[in-house]
């Protein structure tokens, strides 16, 4: 795979990621996934996936988890609700990751991803040790199979982040780095972030966002690509200084206004491949 391959997020029959059939009108090769229904998550169901791709010339970087009764309402509600942290789906949840895993291995992935949630900042606290605990026995699971576990960054800090990937202590625990959640959340300025997080880099999005008035609050303002506060050249820079040479996945969380979808992600291919010219040479 070349350098900093375009890719972009999609979606089967699930999720906020485009159709797979607009990611192949756009010539993008590479695709991180959202995980299809769990009716399909078997051998029939990769089977119909990987024909489609072959067809098409596409690669699968990385599939994505998440959970139905998971609401990304405001911020509070995000807390209570994603990811692996709430006490009361953790199971369950944990359970369903491994399944992911699973059928991402069929898909022969070698990465899954997931928002784990809001980490509790006190690692005193009984609920860090029980999601750690929990990242560590979803990381075992993958490293049979030679898979990472890919953490989408936004509900936490770079040094929360970092501190959590210390004590998970599993060399296959990764980070997906999206700036746009940085802003988003309110959790940091993405490139100082990228910086400090960047050694455990495994995938990243390309997205962009405007911040809030109140950063951490309330949410900021997801915008395309270029028009918002992140400075994807000082990314795609940083990117470089950092070392990551993998796939640049484009998110655009539209899948309400497809038509617009579509036109905003074929910009964002084109601004990418741009920046790649002048950047990469």
């Amino acid at each position: 795979m070349e350098k900093w391959a375009i890719g972009v997020f999609t979606s089967i029959d699930a999720g906020l990621g485009v159709d797979l059939d607009v990611a192949q009108e756009l010539g993008i090769k590479t695709i991180q996934i959202h995980a299809p229904h769990q009716s399909s998550r078997n051998q029939e169901g990769a089977e119909k996936i990987l024909a489609k791709l072959k067809d098409y010339g596409i690669e699968v970087t990385c599939v994505f988890g998440g959970f139905e009764d998971e609401s990304y309402a405001d911020i509070p509600t995000t807390q209570k609700t994603v990811g692996l942290v709430p006490p009361e789906t953790r199971a369950a949840r944990t359970a369903e990751m491994k399944e992911i895993a699973d059928f991402a291995n069929l898909l022969g992935c070698k990465c899954i991803g997931l928002h784990i949630g809001f980490i509790p900042h006190d690692t005193s606290d009984p609920q860090y040790s029980q999601v750690v605990a929990v990242a560590q026995e979803l990381c075992d699971h993958c490293a049979a199979m030679g898979q990472s576990v890919h953490l989408e960054t936004g509900q936490e800090t770079a040094d929360g982040l970092l501190q959590f990937i210390g004590d998970v202590a599993r060399d296959n625990l990764k980070v997906n780095f999206d700036p746009a959640n940085m802003i988003l959340y309110g959790t940091g300025e993405p490139i100082e972030a990228v910086k400090k997080v960047g050694k455990h880099l495994g995938s990243v999005h390309c997205k962009d966002a405007k911040w809030a008035a109140n950063p951490g609050a309330e949410w900021g303002q997801e915008v395309p690509l270029g028009e918002g506060d992140v400075n994807i050249e000082a990314y795609l820079r940083t990117l470089q200084e950092v070392g990551y040479e993998g796939p640049l996945t484009i998110e655009r969380e539209i899948p309400q206004e497809p038509e617009r979808q579509k036109a905003e992600v074929g910009h964002a291919v084109t601004l990418l491949n741009d920046l790649k010219t002048k950047i990469l040479g």
